[in-house]
Order: C-alpha cells, then sequence, then structure tokens
C-alpha cells in the first residue's frame, strides 16, 4: 500500500471545454490489467464541455453545485449533490455548470483497450443546446 503522489491541477484545453474547467486526478491505471480512472473536474459557472462519448460508458458523482447534462435529443438533466448520472457507452453527451453557479463533480470511468481513445470527442455545443433551446 501507499499514498498516492499529489498530482498538480491541470486546466483543460479549450479544443475540448468552453470556459474555465480543471481536473484533478485521483486515481489512474498502475498495474497490468487495469483501467479504472477517476478525477474530480471543477467547472467554472456556464463552463461546458465538447459533445464527446465514452467507449465504456461514465459515472459522474456531483459533490458541488448543479451540473447539466444534456443529450443529442436535446434533453437536459440538472443533477444536484449527491446524486450520480451514468452515460451509456457510445452515448454522445455533454456536461457543464449551470448558470451562475460553479459545479464539481467526480468522473469514474473504464479504460478501452487504448486509452488515448477511451473518449471521442466531437464539436462544442452551442449556446441554444447549453440553454436547452
Amino acid at each position: 500500500m501507499n499514498i498516492e503522489p499529489a498530482v498538480p491541477t491541470s486546466k483543460n484545453p479549450a479544443s475540448q471545454f468552453v470556459g474555465d474547467v480543471w481536473l484533478d486526478p485521483i486515481a489512474m491505471p498502475h498495474e497490468q490489467g487495469q483501467s479504472m480512472v477517476v478525477a474530480t473536474v471543477r467547472f467554472a459557472p456556464g463552463a461546458r464541455t465538447a459533445w464527446h462519448s465514452h467507449e465504456n460508458g461514465q459515472y459522474l458523482r456531483v459533490t458541488q453545485g448543479i451540473a447539466r447534462f444534456g443529450s443529442r435529443d436535446g434533453s437536459i438533466i440538472e443533477v444536484h449533490p449527491g446524486q450520480t448520472l451514468y452515460t451509456p457507452p457510445g452515448e454522445e453527451h455533454w456536461h457543464a455548470a449551470a448558470p451562475g453557479v460553479f459545479m464539481e463533480h467526480i468522473a469514474m470511468l473504464q479504460n478501452g483497450e487504448d486509452p488515448t481513445a477511451t473518449t471521442t470527442w466531437a464539436e462544442h455545443i452551442t449556446d441554444a443546446q447549453y440553454q436547452g433551446r
């Protein structure tokens, strides 16, 4: 057993996020056969991801603020602290902080065989999509 070394907070790239979004890794694979990835992700008010999907799905546990999650059918789900959202494998979606509030969630997923291809990124969402229009 060991205490994991601290990893500096990193800002997520503008090619995949709009607004200020920071990432703090919690758990990454160490051994052969391990694929679990867990991170705390913090969004400034109104900040959001681009459209994306995960090869093996994803769990997101909201810990602070109000989160918005959108799907290609135009629906938006608001998620509050203590609630966990599950996105199935391959489902395109986006996540964001609601207007006017910071939001934090813990992201949990399993890497695919090629960890660099576990998440497939697409275009940025529009303001209308973020607002549910």
